[in-house]
């Protein structure tokens, strides 16, 4: 077996514990990005504490409402990015080599063309896999309340009305209300504040290197050395650069949020979006601009608990791999 494919399986593998770990948390954060009150109307409460009312209200099962579409999501999501950014990649090899040829460039694909590969395959991955995160998001934002609209009293004239608890809120039930809702569109809610998105890694990365450039130099001039870098700063770097990152695309996640929900919500329009724009404005009307960061300490938290355990466990997978493959390949080699 080869260290891509080890790595690759112990990649997949460290992402579903991740996922499993810090799903409540995900699931809390688009509770908090689809919440329409705004912060005068509502006293707002914590992560925990909102996840201690979900457990309450809802059982544990509030917590991991669309996990198994989520998992599916995240493994299709990862399959067409790399095969995607794969077959760019090459052609971006290949017309590095035919420039070189041509005396242009030394050969390399060049810093602007490697954004511009994981851009177009984000883009593509954006746009296939959607119809998943349109159900995931309608699946976590399905509260108790939601369930009790589907109650159904039975009674006669000498009978006490008998509540009859409604089916759980499946998949399927989550595919028939968006497409109930606006047909096959309803699974492309949401996708353009998402391609913008694909700017994440891209404003991260700026980030880092600038940064970076500002301690190097800093460095030189103090005669320590412009490569004198430690571990430590690198990996606080590409902490602040990501928090960055986060901050400056945070509205776009919320807006594809609040477009992946129900829409139906009473007979009050200010809560109901018709597209981007529409939500935008809504939001800066009604909200205020805090609307556009409501619940973004969940989300740097849970994205910092997710990159840890998926480094940790990937490398701890690889390495039980490796161990078990050569403690194979001594015992065939007594034999």
């Amino acid at each position: 077996m080869s260290d891509a494919l080890i790595s690759g399986l112990a990649g997949a593998g460290a992402g579903i514990v991740a996922q499993l770990i810090t799903y409540p948390l995900a699931t809390v954060n688009t509770r908090q990005q689809t919440d329409r009150n705004s912060k005068k109307m509502k006293k707002t409460i914590g992560t925990i504490e909102q996840m201690c009312q979900v457990v309450r209200q809802e059982g544990w099962d509030g917590l991991y409402g669309g996990l198994a579409p989520s998992l599916f999501g995240t493994a299709a999501s990862q399959g067409v990015y790399y095969y995607f950014y794969q077959i760019l990649r090459n052609r971006a090899e290949t017309g590095a080599l035919e420039r070189k040829k041509n005396g242009i460039g030394d050969g390399s694909v060049g810093m602007f063309s490697s954004l511009l590969v994981a851009a177009l395959s984000g883009c593509v991955n954006v746009l296939l896999t959607n119809p998943i995160w349109v159900v995931v998001t309608r699946m976590q934002t399905h509260t108790r309340k939601d369930k009790d609209n589907h109650t159904k009293l039975v009674a006669s004239q000498d009978e006490i009305s008998v509540v009859v608890e409604p089916p759980p809120y499946g998949t399927s039930d989550a595919i028939q209300e968006v497409y109930g809702e606006a047909g096959i569109s309803g699974f492309w809610n949401g996708v353009f504040p998402t391609l913008f998105m694909v700017s994440n890694p891209s404003i991260q990365f700026m980030l880092y290197e600038t940064l970076l450039k500002k301690i190097r130099k800093r460095r030189a001039s103090s005669n320590k050395g412009a490569n004198d870098v430690t571990a430590l700063e690198i990996f606080l770097l590409g902490a602040v650069a990501k928090l960055g990152a986060t901050v400056v695309t945070y509205p776009l996640l919320v807006i594809k949020s609040r477009l992946q929900a129900k829409q139906d919500i009473g007979a009050d329009k200010r809560h109901q979006y018709k597209g981007t724009l529409d939500a935008m404005m809504k939001i800066i009307r009604y909200e205020g601009f805090h609307g556009f960061y409501k619940g973004m300490g969940t989300k740097i938290v849970q994205s910092v608990l997710v990159a840890a355990i998926l480094f940790t466990v990937k490398e701890e997978l690889v390495r039980g791999a490796r161990r078990l493959l050569t403690g194979r390949a001594a015992i065939s080699s007594t034999r």
